[in-house]
C-alpha cells in the first residue's frame, strides 16, 4: 500500500477525539480567529477584502465558497501571528482552520467532533508533508513549504468534512499534490500578492477533493517515484507521512506565536528581553551580538525599508530594537534606528543541535564594563512553554481589540459557543460582519 493510501486510511477513520486534543484544537481555533481578524487592520488585509467584494458580484454559489475559503486563509496567514510547526517550518493553522470553518459552515450536519477531526487531519497533512519534503532546507532554496502543502492540507480537511472513504481521500490528496506550486518569489511591498497566492493555493485543495469525489484518480505513488527528485530536486522522506500516525497528533508540536514577527527572529529577541528584565536598562547597552542559526542568518540579518512590511517582520535587528525599547513594530523611529546600530548578527553552528525541532539563539550584551549573555532555546508559546487558555485569550485581546474594539470579548465568546454547540456558520458570519464593517468604513470619505 502506498504511503498516500496509508495516510488516507487513517484520516478517513472515525476514532473518537480525546478531550485534550479537542481542547488544544479549540485554543488554536481561537488563536487563528485572532489572526484572521487582526489582518483586517492591515493594508494587505483590506485589499483582500476589496478584491473578494468585487469578485463576489459575478461568482456562482460554488465559486463563492471557494472565494471565501481563499480570502479567509489569506487573511489569517497574512497576519504573521498564526501558529507554526518548527520541525516542518509550516504554518498550518492559518490555512487549515479557516478552510475547515468555511466548509463546516456550508455543511449543516457537521458536528463539533467532525470539525475537530477535520482540523486535526489538516494539521497532520501539512506538518507531515512539510517534514517529508524537509521544509527547513527547501525554504532557503526558495520553496515555500506552507504554500506547497496548502492544497494537500485543505484536501485532507475537505475529505474529513465531506466524509470521504479512504480511497477517495487518497485520490484527493494525490490530486492536491499535482496542483501544488513551489513558491511565489520575493514580494517586498505594502500590498504584496504573496497572501493572495496563498489563499488561491488553499482553494486548490478543495478543487482536488471535489474532483476526487467525482471520480478522478491519480498516481498514488507520486511521493515515492521520480517526480519530486526530477522536478523539484527533492527526495521525499516518505515515511514521515505515516510514522507514528494515529498515536499522537502533531498538533502537540505546534507553537503559538507570542508576537507579530518572523519566528526566526524571536529567540534572539526573547534572549535580549530576558537580559533587560534581569535589570539591564536598554539605555545602558553599548553593543549586542546576536548569534543565530546558520540557516536563518541570511533571511534575518538585514535592515528595514519604509512601507515594506516584510522587511520589518524578518529583520532580527529591528525586532530586537523595537522590543527592547517597547515600541510597537510599525516603523523604525529614530530611537529604534539608533539602537539597531548596536546589534551585529553572527551564525553559530553550536546552536544546530536541537534544530529544526527547536530554533535557539544566543545573545551577548556589553554595557560599560559589564557583560551579559543569554541562550534561549524555547520561547513562550513553544510546546516546551505552551500557552494555556489564559495566554491564548490574552493574545487574542492584544491583537484583536485594536482592530474591532469592545467587540473583542464577544468574538472570543462566539468561539467558545461554536465549539460547545457546533454552530460554526454563526461564528463565521460574526467574523465576516467585522470584515464588511471594515470595508464599509474604508469606503466612507
Amino acid at each position: 500500500m502506498a504511503a498516500l493510501e496509508m495516510f488516507a486510511h487513517q484520516l478517513a477513520g472515525h476514532e473518537p477525539v480525546a478531550d485534550d486534543a479537542r481542547e488544544l484544537v479549540e485554543l488554536h481555533l481561537m488563536d487563528t480567529i485572532a489572526a484572521w481578524i487582526a489582518s483586517m487592520g492591515s493594508a494587505e488585509g483590506l485589499l483582500l477584502l476589496k478584491f473578494r467584494a468585487a469578485m463576489r458580484e459575478s461568482a456562482r454559489p460554488d465559486g463563492a465558497r471557494a472565494l471565501d475559503l481563499s480570502t479567509r486563509c489569506a487573511l489569517a496567514r497574512s497576519s504573521e501571528i498564526d501558529d507554526i510547526h518548527l520541525a516542518s517550518i509550516t504554518t498550518p493553522g492559518g490555512v487549515v482552520i479557516p478552510a475547515a470553518l468555511t466548509l463546516a459552515a456550508t455543511a449543516p450536519t457537521t458536528t463539533v467532533e467532525d470539525l475537530t477531526a477535520a482540523i486535526l487531519a489538516g494539521y497532520e497533512a501539512m506538518t507531515r508533508l512539510g517534514r517529508a519534503l524537509d521544509g527547513p532546507s527547501i525554504l532557503y532554496r526558495g520553496i515555500w513549504p506552507t504554500y506547497f502543502a496548502a492544497p494537500f492540507a485543505v484536501a485532507a480537511v475537505a475529505g474529513r468534512i465531506f466524509n470521504f472513504e479512504a480511497r477517495e481521500t487518497a485520490n484527493a490528496l494525490g490530486l492536491a499534490l499535482t496542483l501544488s506550486a513551489p513558491g511565489v518569489g520575493a514580494h517586498h511591498s505594502e500590498t504584496t500578492a504573496r497572501w493572495f497566492a496563498m489563499g488561491e493555493a488553499a482553494t486548490k485543495g478543495l478543487t482536488a477533493a471535489l474532483a476526487a469525489h467525482r471520480g478522478f484518480s491519480c498516481d498514488l505513488d507520486l511521493l515515492a517515484g521520480n517526480f519530486f527528485p526530477q522536478i523539484y530536486g527533492i527526495n521525499p522522506q516518505v515515511r514521515a507521512l505515516t510514522d507514528g500516525l494515529g498515536r499522537q497528533s502533531t498538533l502537540t508540536e505546534v507553537s503559538f506565536k507570542p508576537w507579530c514577527a518572523a519566528r526566526q527572529t524571536m529567540a534572539a529577541t526573547q534572549a535580549l528581553l530576558e537580559i533587560i528584565e534581569s535589570g539591564i536598562p536598554p539605555q545602558s547597552i553599548d553593543s549586542i551580538r546576536a548569534f543565530v542559526l546558520p540557516p536563518h542568518r541570511k533571511m534575518i540579518d538585514h535592515g528595514v525599508q519604509a512601507g515594506d512590511r516584510a522587511s520589518h517582520l524578518t529583520s532580527v535587528q529591528y525586532q530586537m530594537a523595537a522590543a527592547a525599547l517597547g515600541e510597537p513594530p510599525k516603523g523604525a523611529s529614530a530611537r529604534v534606528a539608533a539602537f539597531v546600530q548596536k546589534i551585529t548578527v553572527e551564525p553559530d553552528e553550536t546552536l544546530l543541535a536541537p534544530y529544526p525541532r527547536s530554533w535557539p539563539a544566543r545573545v551577548a550584551v556589553t554595557a560599560g564594563s559589564a557583560h551579559y549573555e543569554r541562550t534561549v532555546t524555547d520561547i513562550p508559546g513553544d510546546p516546551a512553554l505552551p500557552f494555556d487558555r489564559v495566554r491564548v485569550r490574552d493574545k487574542f485581546m492584544r491583537f484583536v481589540a485594536p482592530v474591532i474594539g469592545k467587540q473583542s470579548t464577544r468574538i472570543l465568546d462566539a468561539c467558545t459557543d461554536a465549539f460547545a454547540g457546533g454552530n460554526f456558520a454563526a461564528l463565521v458570519e460574526t467574523v465576516e460582519r467585522l470584515g464588511t464593517e471594515k470595508l464599509a468604513r474604508a469606503k466612507t470619505p
